[in-house]
């Protein structure tokens, strides 16, 4: 075993380590994924999800890709490691790869957007004299 630094980058996951906090982000990772959804040169937006918004199954909408869709969700579970904003709704949108339906995939964009406007967001833990955050 040979000790290999600073801790930068992990799984997808960065790591910036400073005197005053520690941070966890998948910039580099998010970027990725709205490149292999042909979202990358999308419009941001500032809301993850409509407010309000109820989706069935049993939707009447046309169907999606549902390989496209579910690698998708996939790569957002994955995200979701350091982005506890956004688990609300790739936990609801996630019930849906079954059957996705047009309804469902618009969602989905709307969070691929969101992603975009705020990729370099993560999880802050600032190290203080105490054990907790």
């Amino acid at each position: 075993m040979s000790d290999l630094g600073v801790l930068s980058y992990y799984l997808g996951i960065e790591v910036r380590q400073g005197k005053e906090a520690l941070k966890l982000s998948q910039s580099a990772y998010a970027s990725k994924m709205l490149e292999r959804s042909g979202m990358s040169e999308c419009k941001p937006c500032v809301t993850s999800m409509e407010e309000r918004l109820k989706l069935t199954k049993a939707s009447t909408a046309t169907n999606v890709d549902a390989i496209l869709y579910r690698s998708i969700i996939g790569s957002l579970l994955y995200l979701v490691h350091t982005r506890p904003d956004i688990v609300f709704v790739v936990g609801y949108v996630s019930r849906f790869m079954k059957d996705p339906r047009e309804d469902h995939w618009a969602v989905v964009k709307r969070l691929l957007r969101y992603a975009k406007g705020a990729v370099d967001q993560g999880i802050y833990f600032p190290k203080t004299g105490e054990s907790r955050l």
